[in-house]
């Protein structure tokens, strides 16, 4: 916390360790003043985020001094530049930026040349010596920005104008309009103020940054802030900073430029630095994907004494910072300025690359780069690309900004995006270029395709942070948004159509190329073994297959923390026998059936253990209510009328169907007679399943000398008696079975409240826990988890209520309070019991940070899952 009353920081004040009053763009750039020096890093103030925060709860009102402390600051600024606001001599500039705790590119709002007027703009021509275009080009651009950022004039009508105005001049360029044109674009940007607040532009500078000010803070609020925060899990509650900087020009001449540089490359974490410039140009133009720029290694050739001098700068911010940097920089009149640093957001195979490389340069300890390592994005490194031998036609290429390949059905809409994904439609988005508010777009679609931009553009940066793959900056994708479609060398591509991109090598084509799985490579493995040696965690799977039990293992996975045994009945030749075991009328049809289906549980089993030898595997008896092996209701309806209609022979075997469904049809089958209760009512289900577990173990064990740990977990217990009830039955069946030598746990899935609260009476007769937490937040917060998320969880999440979807990340006051209740109680009574969790929080880096601390012995997720649970149990326990 800053020091009481205080709104407003000058840079000299400020340093990296008040990163949650400045902001991560004021605390760098304070940090980097003090590393680089005053010549190096433009002079300026921050506006703290408890202004902002004391702003919103204020319904939007400016903090009572803030205006006073701003006014102060600015005066220091101009004693320090020697220039001054307004001046029509030589006029102080300021660029008004944001800046929260965590990185949010492109969402929240910039305003550039602030300061500018009728009278400024003669001062900035005398300040630069009579660059009289320069001056004209830097005052159309804060009209431009200031009108669109602070009163909403729509950019499609800026844009609209900017092109009217090159078409009259006949140039493709903005740097080819001349100072005339300059000045009637000014004036074309002043008549849509106009227009649209029905005000004059304001020529006072101390109420252009008023304004400028407010329009950051409303951003805060903005519909893409608000919506970037829910998917990236940044609370509303922070607010951001505002930063006001000493304006320097990347558009006096040809020897200035602005530009994006990391301290290494961006997408594969190589450690040669990387970034894009433009000559003669401002930031926001390298940013924005409107114009496509050159490749930071030209730098050498166009400025070599700025570029060489970059080089050493980035070297110093990543020795200084322990971490891979993301910097902007300006080169005015050969001068190089730093405008910011910061921690570079980057894809898995950066991440990884720079880990493994910055401990062999002794940057970091193997601990602290696995801190470096965002878990949630290795999902990227384990998701499919081109293969290297795949056969297709390139129909165009571009900058590959974000590693991954994806195919899918065209899109040209972020909204369009986002409806067909919640249809099930796999889809690409194309765009001309993007802006803040495709953000939900990026998250519904797989992939991206923009004909603008590079490796700096909102796209490119979004798509990585997200994961998605990325091809920007296809120049040859000609895209008519109003007629839905995209011409591309000679090829129409239409909204529906299939194109398939490689955001790795910048490729897309429109044939249906396969996609490969990806490996693990060596850095991977590297991080992987220093993840294994600091978690204490153990790391399973969710497996009910041969394939998938085999990839998991190359994954890390330490045994089966789930097979959910249900699935191996819904093969097609299984189903048959399922449903005359479900039709029988006694039971003694219904063992008959069930000795049909003994086999081929078994021989699953097999396939399952074979793999799996050596390590535990927890095999869940089964589960779901009988009724979801059996036709659906209406459909066995419309069966017994088609059959009466075309008097079918087949009519009295579809009438007991339908009979016998009516007959399991209950109200709430999900709370209904599944689980143990099933095993209660029919035990002879439960024993063919048991002796199927045996006699597979047996036989891996006689063909490979070596059998799993078996570990038989009873589901939706809820009373001890249940439990104890199927423990005899399952160690009277193996004793039947003379299963001598066989290791055997017998344990509880616990998923109802009920068994949280009495965990300590069921951990008598019970060996482990595993939590499925998937039914313990349904059964918890009384939600049906599709109805929720069909229906109302959207809307929770808009009004805050909730912040995240509970099926995605564990409810820690709520279902995470039962899980730790019934962890501590279980072990009061039984202190060597084992816990485990198997529900789909099991592969959530926060969720296993939770149940890092509430004491379980380890994790099960999907295959996939497994490297990423590795790397979060590790962060969890550093």
């Amino acid at each position: 916390m800053g020091d009481a009353g205080k709104l407003v920081y000058d840079f000299s004040e400020g340093s990296r360790d008040m990163r949650d009053l400045l902001g991560g763009k004021g605390a760098n750039v304070a940090e980097m003043t003090r590393v680089l020096g005053p010549e190096r890093v433009p002079a300026g103030f921050t506006i703290t985020t408890e202004a902002c925060v004391e702003y919103m709860n204020a319904d939007r009102t400016e903090p009572e001094g803030l205006e006073r402390q701003v006014d102060e600051a600015l005066a220091r600024l101009e004693d320090h530049t020697g220039k001054r606001f307004g001046d029509r001599v030589d006029p102080l500039l300021v660029s008004v930026r944001s800046g929260a705790r965590e990185s949010m590119p492109g969402m929240l709002d910039t305003v550039l040349n602030l300061g500018l007027n009728e009278g400024s703009v003669e001062g900035l021509i005398v300040a630069t010596a009579g660059n009289e275009r320069f001056a004209w080009d830097s005052y159309r651009r804060f009209v431009q920005m200031f009108g669109n950022v602070c009163r909403g004039v729509p950019g499609e009508e800026i844009e609209a104008a900017i092109k009217e105005r090159k078409r009259a001049a006949g140039v493709s360029d903005d740097t080819e309009l001349t100072v005339a044109d300059l000045k009637a674009l000014t004036g074309d940007f002043k008549a849509l103020y106009r227009e649209r607040t029905g005000e004059e532009f304001p020529q006072d500078p101390r109420e252009q940054l008023r304004q400028a000010i407010r329009a950051v803070f409303d951003s805060w609020l903005g519909d893409r802030a608000v919506e970037y925060r829910r998917i990236n899990r940044i609370p509303d509650e922070w607010g951001t900073a505002v930063n006001v900087q000493q304006m320097v020009f990347g558009n006096t001449g040809e020897r200035s430029c602005s530009g994006v540089a990391f301290s290494r490359d961006e997408i594969t974490g190589a450690p040669e630095p990387s970034g894009d410039f433009l000559l003669n140009a401002q930031g926001e133009d390298v940013v924005s994907g409107v114009r496509t720029p050159r490749d930071l290694a030209e730098l050498r050739e166009a400025m070599p004494e700025a570029h060489e001098q970059l080089m050493e700068i980035l070297r110093t911010l990543e020795s200084h910072y322990k971490d891979m940097q993301d910097t902007e920089f300006t080169v005015e009149d050969g001068h190089l300025y730093m405008l910011q640093t910061r921690g570079a957001k980057r894809p898995a195979q950066a991440a990884v690359r720079f880990a493994v490389d910055a401990v062999e340069e002794g940057l970091l300890q193997p601990e602290d780069a696995l801190r470096t390592i965002d878990p949630d994005s290795l999902d990227a490194l384990l998701h499919p690309t081109f293969g290297r031998d795949a056969d297709y036609d390139v129909l165009a290429r571009g900058v590959g900004a974000s590693p991954g390949a994806a195919k899918g059905e065209i899109v040209f809409t972020a909204d369009g995006a986002v409806e067909a994904a919640e249809a099930g439609r796999e889809v690409v988005l194309v765009r001309p270029f993007t802006e803040a508010d495709d953000v939900a777009g990026f998250f519904a679609a797989r992939g991206i395709v923009t004909a603008e931009g590079g490796k700096a553009s909102h796209a490119a940066l979004v798509a990585r942070g997200m994961g998605r793959p990325a091809v920007c900056g296809v120049g040859e994708l000609e895209i008519d948004l109003g007629e839905r479609c995209a011409r591309v060398n000679g090829t129409v591509l239409n909204e529906g159509d299939l194109i398939a991109l490689d955001g790795t090598l910048g490729v897309i084509t429109t044939d249906d190329v396969p996609l490969v799985d990806p490996e693990v490579n060596e850095n991977f493995e590297t991080v992987l073994r220093w993840a294994d040696e600091v978690r204490t965690l153990g790391v399973r799977t969710n497996a009910d297959t041969p394939e998938d039990a085999r990839r998991a293992r190359e994954f890390g996975a330490e045994g089966i923390g789930l097979c959910r045994t249900e699935h191996m009945f819904m093969a097609a030749d299984r189903q048959p026998k399922m449903r005359a075991m479900i039709m029988a009328e006694s039971e003694d049809d219904r063992r008959a059936a069930l000795a049909e289906l003994l086999p081929h549980q078994q021989e699953d089993f097999e396939g399952l253990f074979e793999e799996m030898r050596g390590l535990p595997i927890t095999i869940r008896l089964l589960d779901p209510p009988l009724h979801e092996f059996l036709p659906d209701l209406e459909e066995a309806a419309q069966e017994v009328e088609r059959a009466r209609i075309e008097q079918s022979a087949d009519l009295d075997e579809l009438e007991h169907t339908l009979e016998r469904v009516h007959s399991l049809g209950e109200t709430n089958p999900m709370l209904g007679t599944r689980g143990v209760r099933l095993g209660i009512l029919h035990p002879e289900i439960y024993e063919m399943q048991v002796k199927a577990i045996v006699r597979a173990a047996a036989a891996v064990r006689e063909r490979t000398g070596e059998a799993p740990h078996l570990e038989i977990m009873i589901p939706l217990v809820a009373y001890e008696k249940e439990l104890a009830t199927m423990r005899e039955l399952v160690d009277r069946v193996f004793a039947e079975e003379g299963a001598e030598g066989l290791e055997l746990s017998v344990g509880t899935m616990i998923e109802l409240p009920r068994a949280c609260f009495v965990a300590d009476r069921i951990a008598s007769v019970a060996d482990f826990f595993s939590f499925g937490t998937n039914d313990l937040t349904q059964t918890a917060l009384g939600f049906s988890r599709d109805d929720v998320e069909r229906g109302f969880l959207s809307r929770y999440m808009e009004r805050r209520i909730v912040d995240r979807s509970p099926f995605e990340t564990i409810d820690r006051p709520g279902v995470g309070w039962l899980v730790r209740l019934a962890a501590w109680t279980g072990r009061e009574a039984k202190p060597d019991l084992k816990l485990g969790i198997c529900g789909e929080h099991g592969g959530d880096p926060e969720s296993i940070e939770f149940f890092q601390m509430a004491g379980l012995d380890y994790v099960s997720c999907s295959p996939y899952r497994v490297p990423i649970a590795r790397v979060a149990a590790a962060r969890a326990a550093l």
